[in-house]
């Protein structure tokens, strides 16, 4: 009795879970008889339009109440003839899927919004990890525990993104099996191994990574246990790293496919097709890419953080945090042109006809809105550093130069974002007189633009120079730097000759007629020029004269570099097309081997200088603060953007050349569409970063004074500048 008492009042109180339940274990079966209803439907009619006239015996499904069998006109079924149906049926194949919809929605945009949020997530976990790493080893060679707390916080960072950015990579993968499955067969026939091989390496950062972060407490109290807790980073590097670049050979493979018949799709070198034409080009811009990425993310962070604080110390800590971040953003920005222009040209090598779709065609003023994005970012960063030496007793000496660079960089901003042919109306052209405009087409063409870009990155590298030395006074002569000294210069003079010593031998040996073999010399001349203006560098620095030896080398630089490839660029474009792929590399390389020099001399000549007063963290401005904010948006709109171009540069095909893409979503989006889907993914990727920040920060301790212990507002630490 008391069994069937409590059996009622449990049956009362969950009265709603019993018919919940019940009506789970009938949805089933209620999908079902959807399903075989519509199935049903166009049976009927068809039976209804066909009539039982065609003597065609159509399928039979099964129903509640199923059609009666045929019969024989004695009554008796027909021998086999319903197995013979049944059979017919199960033999007739569905043709093969190419293309699905996903919910009735553009499936191409799909994958879009999400293969560039999973890129934009894996950037920053890929490139937090590389400073983070260097970081501690700095605080650790150098007892600061502050460079240790620091990384840690990178690392926290990067432990709360992964976790987003391995779910996003799953949705990617569903999505590109699941709409597009022609298109991944023929990417899994080619690079199944290398499939296999990435998911192993998953495993492996996954392990490292969050070993390398909850053993930081652990892995410390001796240089043992330190320098395995460095190893795990370092492997977490290494793995991230190889992730990368295995993705890449699949993404580059879709731009100039290799290793297979074009006709078939037969796999003939795994090898080749790994090892593509664009695949080393597009490993170096991303990883430089990437460091730029997320040294402006953590920046923008430190800087919300420091509108955020409660107290001077906690603002002294996140001002010096964004710094860093924003020494490590611009310190990836300034290669970075020079990695994008190989990968550019490279595609034109690749295919030319990509190559004038890149530049010429379609996706022509995408790289004006890239110029302008990017001109941003070199007019940002070095707003930043400007008011930065605001909080640097002693730099009053160097603000003078500022008005210098704002016009420099300023005049070559406008000269890098002026295009070739402007979109003139058919009166306006009839007005000038032609299609392009008669004083702007001078400042459109490539020559212009290498060297004004050239000019922008010698200013900013100056701007970081008169920073750095900001609290400097008396230096220590260079003869009392010990032996340090001397190897650091003689090094840095052993590695710019050999880069541009080898590649001016190298173009002698370059395959052009004989005519056009001329147009080279001035590029070995000049590259000439520079080694000896690097070895009068290093001489001058040997002999106590710095200061001196830098102000001749950049302006060196500057006259080659930007006054007289400037000149003789548009000489080349007129008598020899074909060297101008010569001269920019020249260019480069003569600005980088300027760049190296210049920073390891100053490095050793400011070393043991004397210190004019101490940087006081904390004392910067609000607008300093969204000036970092303005950064983090800014290369999260570029990565954007260049993501669609280094896709659409494929137009209607999957794999360039190889198989064509047929589905109604086969076209170039419009630039008007573009910026709306680039600016969905810009809104969708920061409120995700803000909110995974957020929970980030949900378990985080403040305690009193530990920021005021760790961190002294006026310490003249030579090593954070």
């Amino acid at each position: 009795m008391n069994n069937l008492k409590m059996l009622l009042q449990f049956t009362k109180r969950n009265a709603c879970v019993i018919v919940f339940l019940f009506f789970l274990s009938s949805l089933p079966s209620f999908l079902s008889s959807q399903r075989v209803v519509a199935a049903d439907a166009p049976v009927q009619t068809a039976q209804k339009n066909e009539g039982a006239a065609s003597g065609v015996e159509l399928p039979q499904f099964e129903t509640a109440q199923p059609s009666a069998p045929s019969q024989s006109p004695e009554g008796q079924p027909v021998a086999g003839e319903g197995t013979a149906t049944a059979t017919a049926g199960e033999e007739e194949e569905m043709p093969p899927v190419q293309y699905r919809a996903f919910f009735g929605m553009d499936s191409r945009t799909v994958v879009w919004i999400i293969s560039e949020l999973h890129l934009m997530f894996a950037a920053f976990v890929l490139g937090v990890p590389i400073f983070a790493v260097i970081v501690e080893i700095v605080g650790f060679k150098g007892g600061d525990i502050k460079y240790d707390k620091m990384a840690k916080e990178f690392t926290k960072l990067l432990s709360a993104a992964f976790a987003t950015t391995a779910s996003l990579g799953g949705l990617l993968g569903f999505c590109l099996f699941g709409l597009y499955p022609e298109f991944m067969g023929h990417m899994t026939n080619v690079f199944a191994p290398t499939m296999y091989v990435y998911a192993l390496m998953f495993f492996g950062e996954a392990f490292t990574l969050y070993g390398y972060y909850y053993s930081w407490d652990i892995l410390k109290g001796s240089a043992a246990k330190k320098w395995f807790h460095i190893f795990l980073g370092v492997m977490l590097n290494l793995f991230g790293t190889g992730l990368m670049f295995l993705t890449n050979s699949w993404a580059t493979y879709m731009m100039s496919p290799a290793g297979i018949v074009p006709a078939t799709g037969k796999v003939l070198s795994l090898y080749h097709a790994i090892y593509n034409p664009l695949w080393m080009p597009v490993n170096i811009h991303r990883l430089i890419a990437n460091v730029c990425f997320g040294g402006f993310i953590v920046g923008a962070y430190a800087a919300v953080k420091f509108l955020g604080a409660k107290t001077e110390e906690e603002r002294a800590h996140y001002d010096w945090m964004g710094y860093v971040g924003n020494f490590i953003g611009v310190g990836a920005l300034i290669p970075l042109p020079f990695a994008g222009y190989w990968l550019g040209r490279e595609v034109y090598s690749s295919s030319p006809v990509m190559g004038n779709i890149m530049m010429g065609g379609a996706f022509s003023w995408t790289f004006i809105v890239q110029a302008i994005l990017i001109g941003m970012l070199f007019i940002g960063a070095n707003y930043y550093l400007w008011l930065g030496m605001g909080r640097i007793k002693g730099s009053e000496r160097y603000t003078r130069f500022i008005k210098y660079l704002i016009f420099v960089i300023f005049v070559s901003f406008a000269v890098w974002l002026t295009p070739h042919n402007l979109p003139l109306s058919g009166e306006e052209r009839a007005m000038i007189g032609e299609q392009y405009h008669p004083f702007s087409k001078y400042f459109g063409v490539m020559a212009a633009k290498n060297a004004v870009v050239n000019l922008i990155i010698l200013a900013t590298f100056f701007s970081f120079l008169i920073y750095r030395r900001g609290n400097k006074g008396e230096m220590v002569p260079f003869s009392e730097q010990g032996r340090a000294g001397k190897i650091g210069i003689f090094s840095a003079l052993i590695f710019c000759l050999l880069m541009l010593v080898s590649y001016a031998i190298s173009l002698n040996f370059v395959e052009l007629e004989a005519n056009m073999k001329d147009f080279v010399k001035p590029l070995i001349r000049s590259l000439y020029i520079q080694s000896f203006a690097i070895c009068l560098a290093a001489f001058l620095t040997f002999k106590n004269k710095g200061k001196l030896a830098q102000a001749m080398l950049f302006a060196v630089t500057a006259c080659i570099a930007v006054l007289y490839f400037w000149y003789y660029g548009f000489y080349v474009m007129q008598k020899a097309n074909l060297v101008l792929r010569y001269l920019s590399v020249t260019q480069v390389s003569i600005v980088m081997s300027c760049l190296i020099m210049n920073a390891i001399i100053d490095i050793f000549i400011f070393r043991k200088a004397k210190l004019v007063g101490g940087i006081v963290w904390g004392k910067m401005p609000v607008r300093s603060q969204y000036a970092l904010i303005l950064l983090c948006v800014v290369i999260v709109i570029l990565m954007g953007l260049m993501g669609f171009i280094r896709s659409g540069l494929r137009m209607d095909w999957h794999i360039y050349g190889v198989l064509q893409d047929t589905s109604q979503w086969a076209y170039t989006p419009s630039l008007a569409y573009m910026g709306r889907i680039v600016g969905l993914i810009v809104a969708l990727f920061l409120g995700l970063v803000a909110f995974v920040f957020w929970l980030a920060n949900l378990g985080e301790k403040k305690e009193k004074g530990v920021l005021e212990e760790e961190f002294k507002l006026t310490e003249p630490h030579p090593e954070h500048y």
